[in-house]
């Protein structure tokens, strides 16, 4: 009978089979310390860097209370009529007070024109120097607003800004109610307009 070729080998294999276990065991042996050394000296060598920043401790206002009121004494010096009375108003004689009268000044209505007013020669506007005003030396100017009909006549005249109590304004109405006017025109249609014109007194 013929022998098992894998029997015949058999310790042989056994043999090479330990010593490959046992020379893995003594690799790993030597080995694996190292990795672990390895790992924690990283793990030392590892650094953690921390922020920190500073908080700024919170400010408290405290209101200030508003300081109490004193209260006023009299002093000792100080006198005080006692008989004093105060008179009681009299509300009924209200009624016979009459409240002053509202200004009356001229109603203007607005007429539109095309050709204004114009003064005919020799009969415009010729104020006289009042002779109270001219010897105390007054100057001024007096505006008057005047109304010029279709007929060119000046049929109402008003003071609108004067000299009052110096004669100035009576002697510009006057000057102005008598002066004589070629009427204003809206295309070819004669129209009354409202006129205002400085009235000048200056002494030379």
């Amino acid at each position: 009978m013929r022998p098992d070729p894998l029997l015949l080998n058999y310790s042989i294999r056994i043999r090479k089979v330990i010593l490959t276990i046992l020379s893995l065991l003594i690799i790993l042996f030597f080995m694996v310390p190292r990795f672990f050394e390895e790992v924690q000296a990283s793990e030392n060598n590892t650094d953690f860097e921390l922020e920190t920043f500073d908080i700024p401790p919170t400010e408290i206002i405290q209101q200030q209370k508003p300081p109490k009121p004193s209260i006023p004494v009299p002093e000792d010096d100080e006198y005080i009529d006692e008989d004093l009375t105060i008179e009681d108003t009299d509300f009924d004689s209200w009624d016979d007070w009459d409240a002053p009268a509202a200004s009356t000044g001229p109603n203007i209505k607005f007429i539109p024109f095309d050709t204004p007013p114009q003064p005919k020669k020799g009969l415009g506007i010729r104020p006289i120097y009042p002779e109270i005003a001219k010897e105390a030396g007054i100057e001024g100017v007096v505006y008057i607003q005047f109304f010029i009909d279709v007929k060119g006549n000046v049929t109402e005249a008003y003071v609108q800004k004067g000299v009052p109590n110096t004669g100035l304004d009576e002697a510009a109405l006057k000057a102005v109610k008598q002066s004589k006017w070629k009427p204003a025109r809206q295309r070819e249609k004669k129209v009354g307009v409202w006129q205002t014109v400085p009235v000048r007194f200056e002494l030379k």
